[in-house]
């Protein structure tokens, strides 16, 4: 039986400078990013060179300047709540429906389930008129249930979680039925466990989207203290509270902050995750 050969110094050496080559290139944009934020206007309107990257003199009031012209406090704090609401709701909501999906047998399953999935294909562009018009008929305009309410299920979400509850053996589920488990003591006492990985990625996920959204609240939102931070960011950009690109890049590093904190400290969890929805049984 022949077994695999590792492959030789030079081959290995050429991969890990190809990897590091890719790293360097998504980080490069935020690297820039955040050396902008900390230098002054004059210096942000210069050509970049190896000479100008670093900041002469490292502006750190950039950053309490940016929040206090755009009130980032404010739509931070608006963001946070709706960002975390609908991460909590939608989690719960999405592994619902992924257990119903994999391990329930009702009626439609399939033609359901293919339903979902078909949400998948158009993006929000391509309905987002008739998501307004629904919203506003249900009272879910200038408020957070605009921001929360359509995003409490996707069709990622509870694919990603049909998925991940797949991997869960039958055996298992059956000798709950034989102690007297219902479905949802199912649920709770052996596939949130078994799935907590991927429960954590998805979560991940869904504050990502939250945090980040731009386009819905753009449309949904007009008063000023129901904005959230992208808008506001938006807004830093177009120059209406001032005209500075280092305090604009202060605003987005301040944007993308949490986003960093939390994949830094499940990010364990969330290779798992991302791992365990690709084991078939």
């Amino acid at each position: 039986m022949s077994s695999l050969r590792r492959p030789s110094l030079p081959v290995r050496a050429a991969v890990h400078l190809g990897v590091y080559l890719v790293a360097a290139t998504m980080l490069a944009p935020f690297l820039w990013m955040l050396l902008t934020s900390l230098k002054t206007d004059q210096e942000a309107a210069q050509a970049p060179t190896l000479g100008n990257l670093l900041p002469a003199v490292w502006q750190w009031r950039n950053y309490p300047r940016a929040v206090e012209a755009a009130d980032l406090h404010l739509y931070y704090a608006n963001s946070t709540v709706v960002a975390v609401v609908t991460t909590v709701l939608a989690v719960a909501h999405n592994a619902l429906a992924g257990f119903a999906f994999a391990k329930m047998r009702f009626a439609g399953r399939r033609v359901l389930f293919w339903m979902t999935l078909a949400t998948m294909m158009l993006p929000m562009q391509c309905f987002f008129i008739f998501a307004y018009l629904i919203s506003r008929w249900l009272g879910f305009i200038d408020n957070w249930q605009a921001l929360i309410v359509p995003f409490l299920a996707s069709g990622f979400g509870v694919f990603y979680m049909r998925q991940a509850v797949s991997a869960v053996p039958d055996a298992l589920l059956e000798a709950g039925r034989i102690d007297g488990m219902d479905d949802w003591d199912l649920f709770w006492t052996i596939v949130r466990p078994m799935a907590w990985p991927a429960i954590t990625a998805l979560a991940i996920f869904s504050f990502m989207n939250s945090w980040n959204n731009f386009f819905w609240p753009l449309i949904v939102i007009d008063s000023i203290g129901e904005k959230t931070l992208p808008l506001a960011v938006a807004d830093l950009a177009s120059g209406q509270y001032m005209q500075s690109w280092p305090e604009t890049m202060a605003a987005a590093t301040i944007l993308i902050l949490p986003l960093i904190v939390i994949f830094f400290f499940c990010q364990r969890a969330f290779v798992r995750g991302v791992a365990l929805t690709g084991i078939k049984e």
